[in-house]
């Protein structure tokens, strides 16, 4: 007789692992540790892809942010109203507001980068697409002319869609505006130095982002005023490929150098060295 065995499965009670912990690297589609890619700048391992990263990152990157001596935001109570009154912006603000814990798409400050006390300005891109409206350029000149003042170099890391379409023609006006603070730090020969991150782009592209003494960007960001599908649209041709990389301006000769993340402190502290000792 034969007998049929009951076997008796032991329930394996499942490890619960919290939500959040893994992302899928937009480029190579590894899959990454965030806590191995904040310890790496935010750049993939196993391809290089950098990772949008919040202002604030940026700034501890760059520096030692605990210490008052090495860094103090300024302006920092400017906020955007609804100058047109347009439909359902306030709210987009406030979650803005919510959602990154800024008052506005750029942060502006005097920090300590090595030994060089430097006026610094980095956008946000998800603060509404780092888009510029009034309060960003009107932060963006006052940064300028802080630089000015204190007879400091100035950074700016630009991260944006573009001017700000809730504010129409008083987004644009900020594009001469921040043009015309930085020919007057021109003259007094301070150097500005513009590090363009993915993605730079429309009137920022076409004002101070494009204006630096040295331009600088990350490794693939996508920088231009137009995007790529406009442009062959309205010139009815194919673009090259890589149009509107950072390598590709590079290689034109519209770009000073491409740096990656983790050097960027480094090739930044260089270069104000070079100022300097001129």
């Amino acid at each position: 007789m034969w007998f049929k065995r009951e076997r008796k499965l032991k329930s394996i009670e499942k490890k619960d692992i919290p939500d959040g912990l893994w992302l899928k690297c937009k480029q190579c589609n590894e899959i990454l540790y965030k806590a191995e890619l904040q310890k790496n700048f935010g750049v993939c391992e196993n391809c290089g892809y950098h990772f949008k990263i919040p202002a604030k990152r940026y700034i501890e990157i760059l520096t030692e942010a605990s210490s008052q001596d090495n860094y103090k935001e300024i302006n920092i109570n400017i906020e955007s109203t609804n100058p047109l009154l347009f439909n359902g912006y306030t709210e987009k603000l406030s979650a803005s507001q919510k959602k990154t814990q800024l008052k506005e798409a750029v942060i502006t400050s005097e920090v300590r980068i090595g030994k060089h006390r430097t006026a610094l300005g980095v956008m946000d891109f998800s603060f509404m697409g780092g888009s510029m409206g009034s309060v960003v350029g009107e932060k963006v000149k006052k940064l300028i002319y802080y630089a000015l003042d204190k007879k400091m170099p100035l950074i700016i890391i630009s991260a944006s869609g573009g001017a700000r379409m809730q504010e129409g023609i008083l987004s644009l006006m900020q594009m001469a505006k921040t043009g015309a603070a930085l020919a007057e730090l021109r003259e007094t020969k301070i150097p500005y130095i513009s590090v363009l991150t993915n993605p730079t782009t429309a009137g920022v592209m076409a004002s101070y982002a494009s204006l630096g003494d040295i331009t600088i960007a990350e490794p693939k960001a996508l920088i231009g005023f137009a995007g790529p599908r406009v442009i062959q649209q309205t010139i009815n041709q194919e673009l090259p490929e890589g149009f509107q990389t950072a390598e590709f301006l590079l290689e034109h000769g519209l770009l000073d150098a491409v740096v990656p993340r983790d050097k960027l402190k480094q090739t930044l502290i260089e270069i104000l060295d070079f100022f300097r000792d001129k």
